[in-house]
């Protein structure tokens, strides 16, 4: 079944090559105590090396990843058909069948993973009947019982595994989603405290400049001196508020522009900042 990455997946690899090599080494054992000089010993110490071989590169033969890739699909019909000659020829390598199983479900998808979990299940249900010599219920019953338990419970779990990584993502996305928002209120915050800033300055400048021009206007005639005199007032109160509006927007201006250095410069920077990350 088709996952993102996982950092337990190389120590699960680990853990399904030994329970592998432990199985195919214990019923090759048994073969070979039970059985001395049985004409198909040749087949099946070749049939085993091979099967070994073949789950040990695995991750070479069938690429990176867990997706169902033709090459993945192709190395484990490959692995699953040897595994299906040496059941045939001594039955005590069906319980190899266990890795086999969840190295299915993990790779294929869910349909054909089930069918691979039924193919087996009969291989071993048959197996084990042959190994009994007569029949018994419990062998026929059994395996099926505890390849669907061990199916549904992988299932369950990998719905489970979904469901958690859908609700992770969602919450990451959230906090992305806030973060922004607080960003944006930030910004929205502090463009209202600046303009009520420059608005109360430059009002308070333009009453007083106002109410300058109006006095001179008024003594224009009379006394031009005293006239010119709050011209000049109003001239100094103008340069003031000048002053004030290049200070609020000095401070708005990046860090770059307010060095002075221009547009060029400060795009300069910026690029070679950006070329360093």
């Amino acid at each position: 079944m088709p996952k993102p990455y996982d950092p337990d997946t190389r120590w699960l690899g680990a853990v399904m090559h030994a329970a592998f090599l432990l199985l195919l080494g214990g019923a090759l054992a048994r073969f070979l105590l039970r059985h001395p000089g049985e004409p198909r010993t040749p087949w099946i110490l070749a049939l085993s090396l091979a099967l070994a071989l073949l789950h040990l590169l695995g991750p070479v033969l069938s690429g990176p990843g867990e997706r169902p890739t033709g090459r993945r699909v192709a190395w484990l019909a490959l692995v699953v058909a040897v595994w299906m000659v040496l059941v045939v020829l001594a039955p005590s390598f069906s319980w190899c069948a266990v890795p086999l199983l969840y190295t299915g479900l993990r790779t294929l998808p869910p349909r054909a993973a089930l069918v691979l979990v039924g193919v087996l299940t009969v291989f071993v249900v048959a197996a084990q009947l042959r190994l009994a010599g007569r029949f018994d219920p419990n062998l026929l019953l059994a395996p099926p019982a505890v390849a669907a338990i061990a199916t549904a419970v992988f299932l369950h779990t990998e719905r489970q595994t979904a469901r958690q990584r859908a609700l992770i993502d969602d919450l990451i996305r959230t906090r992305r989603e806030l973060a922004a928002s607080e960003r944006r209120e930030g910004t929205l915050a502090e463009r209202q405290r600046l303009s009520m800033e420059i608005h109360d300055s430059l009002a308070q400048g333009l009453s007083s400049q106002r109410m300058l021009l109006q006095a001179a206007e008024r003594v224009w005639e009379s006394d031009p001196d005293k006239a010119r005199a709050h011209v000049k007032g109003a001239a100094s109160v103008a340069e003031h508020n000048l002053a004030e509006a290049r200070r609020f927007v000095h401070d708005l201006a990046p860090a770059d522009l307010a060095r002075g250095g221009g547009l060029e410069a400060a795009l300069r920077a910026l690029a070679a900042r950006e070329s360093g990350d």
